[in-house]
């Protein structure tokens, strides 16, 4: 039942930020809309454990803003490469993820790839397989930080 309660909140969350009426009529149609919603994907059988909306979302911006001071740095750094004709030295390498969740392990390839410099190539059950372009990206994920935050957003 948690799971369903959590996308109740999420969408009904969506619904008034997008909306922004707040008229008895409005709020009457937004929550039919809401229930119908989440009546539909439970007969569907769509919602499950992965889809946990309210835990994550109390856990995401934190994350969110962190990730991207990286992207932000991760860009000047490439930048900076890029401009001062510095030769590049990619590479593959891969990053251990043994003992994460179906969900943790996709954020973090997601978080991966979207830092300037790194891509993930394929994600597997122990590892992630990451292509970057200097060393010293693989020196940041050997360091591990990015992998303990995602660990700590997602709270099972």
């Amino acid at each position: 039942m948690t799971p369903f309660l959590g996308l109740s909140v999420m969408l009904a969350a969506f619904w008034l930020l997008l909306s922004g009426h707040y008229a008895p009529l409005f709020l009457a149609l937004g929550a039919a809309s809401v229930l119908l919603v989440t009546w539909l994907a439970w007969r569907m059988e769509i919602v499950d454990d992965e889809g946990r909306p309210l835990d994550l979302s109390l856990r995401a911006p934190r994350y969110w803003a962190w990730l991207s001071l990286q992207i932000l740095r991760s860009a000047l750094l490439v930048s900076r490469r890029i401009w001062s004709a510095a030769p590049v030295q990619p590479g593959l390498t891969r990053t251990s993820v043994v003992g994460m969740t179906d969900v943790e392990r996709v954020t973090y390839a997601n978080s991966i790839t979207l830092t300037p410099g790194t891509l993930a190539v394929s994600v597997e059950d122990e590892h992630i397989e990451v292509h970057a372009l200097d060393p010293a990206s693989f020196e940041e994920l050997r360091h591990g930080e990015m992998a303990r935050r995602v660990r700590r957003m997602d709270p099972h």
